[in-house]
């Protein structure tokens, strides 16, 4: 390859400045690899560098002379592998991408920091570091959009291992969450919560009691329609969706959930002080929480009961993102079909459309919405395909296939999307 193709890609030059841009990929290197991106998953990650721009802790701080492209829940297809990477990795072969590279102790990663690789683009040139961190993995299920969507997951696999217990009389830990134990996700009616459930169904280690609260009957609903609670008791987990702005008293009625006793596991799903205090209060003894949701208020503080940390081993973890071998666990889970995360997938779009919903991304609602690289498509609601197919043959196709799978965005509806939509470069 001689290296001269041109991509288009979405760059970030400072806080939300964000700019649809051609032009040409630098020759790849025989430690590199070139690839065609296909679908990407806006994150609330990537909202929030947006508004962060250099400050974020994983930007460079020369981004307006040397912008970065973002998106970092990605999958695509291999063009063309340097020398240094032929017996690893081919021409042809699907991947998705581990951004948390952990590279020389570097923040540094994909969708955040480089130039000429991130999710919203439709050529890249994946750099070294993330072969030699075993970051590029290969990804062998069907539909494109799935393998964007083994990185979200792979941060509840990371979250859940992450959570630690005492073992009594020693010092030594137990990492996971406690088997058979009580679960309760804060704030968990959005994308995030919905895969953590499903997570709770397939995983080895599972809850006895898995609580999740909301303030949305809408999105709660939608929550125990895609993960009813009759499908968790065939795996033996009792499962509460809870309204929060219908109980009183939060702590009281939740405690009772448990008798009293309080949860095993907490984990808080945003970033509010409330939240947090709240968590914190939950806690049963030897319980652990985890604040999984991202500030971007770097002292963004809460208080916690220290009591309880003294007199009942009460602690506290937090992550952000995974490792490999959860990305690895991730892909597996959707490759094997035990999670389909179909389920979070509520609005489709082309890379054209990839800057105004990320800038808007709090206000739009719903679940995961999905950018399709090569494509251009204006950001458009899976429940609306209906309504707009009466003037549009493209949607009217689209909505019959997604109709026919329960309503969930699928394999079928990205092959038709991807043959017939506009090509971007058009």
């Amino acid at each position: 390859m001689n290296g001269l193709v041109d991509t288009r890609a979405l760059r970030m030059y400072g806080k939300q400045d964000l700019r649809l841009e051609k032009f040409a990929l630098p020759a790849m290197q025989e430690n590199e690899i070139l690839a065609k991106v296909i679908t990407d998953g806006v994150c609330m990650s990537t909202y929030k560098t947006v508004l962060q721009g250099s400050e974020h802790r994983r930007v460079p701080d020369d981004i307006a002379q040397h912008p970065v492209i973002v998106g970092h829940e990605f999958c695509g297809e291999i063009l063309a592998v340097g020398a240094k990477w032929q017996e690893k990795f081919q021409p042809g072969m699907k991947f998705a991408i581990q951004p948390t590279l952990n590279y020389q102790g570097s923040p540094f990663g994909p969708g955040y920091s480089y130039r000429y690789i991130g999710g919203n683009a439709t050529y890249i040139v994946i750099p070294n570091e993330v072969m030699l961190q075993d970051c590029l993995l290969p990804y062998h299920g069907q539909a494109y959009y799935k393998g964007s969507l083994a990185e979200p997951l792979s941060s509840i696999v990371a979250a859940c291992k992450a959570s630690y217990h005492t073992v009594g009389g020693s010092y030594a830990h137990e990492m996971g969450i406690k088997n058979r134990g009580d679960m309760i996700i804060l704030n968990g009616s959005g994308p995030m919560g919905f895969l953590a459930v499903a997570y709770a169904m397939a995983a080895a280690r599972k809850p006895e009691l898995l609580v999740v609260t909301g303030t949305s009957e809408e999105k709660l609903a939608r929550a125990e329609k895609y993960n009813p609670v009759a499908k968790a008791a065939q795996y033996g987990i009792t499962l509460r969706y809870v309204n929060t702005k219908d109980v009183g008293d939060q702590k009281e009625y939740l405690l009772n959930l448990t008798d009293g006793r309080g949860y095993d596991d907490v984990f808080v799903y945003a970033p509010l002080k409330a939240s947090a205090e709240l968590g914190s209060d939950l806690l049963a003894q030897d319980g652990c929480l985890n604040f999984f949701a991202g500030p971007t208020d770097k002292n963004f503080k809460a208080e916690l009961n220290y009591y309880q940390v003294h007199y009942a081993a009460n602690h506290i973890v937090g992550t952000s993102g995974g490792y490999p071998e959860d990305m690895r666990d991730a892909l597996a889970l959707i490759e094997e079909r035990r999670i389909d995360p179909s389920i979070i997938v509520t609005h489709i779009g082309g890379l054209n459309s990839a800057r105004d919903t990320i800038l808007n991304l709090p206000s739009i609602g719903g679940g995961k919405k999905l950018i399709y690289s090569q494509i251009e498509l204006d950001l458009t609601p899976v429940e609306k395909l209906g309504e707009l197919g009466k003037n549009n043959p493209l949607f009217r196709e689209l909505a019959n296939i997604v109709e026919a799978n329960r309503g969930l965005w699928c394999y079928e509806a990205e092959q038709y999307l991807l043959r017939h939509a506009p090509g971007i470069e058009k």
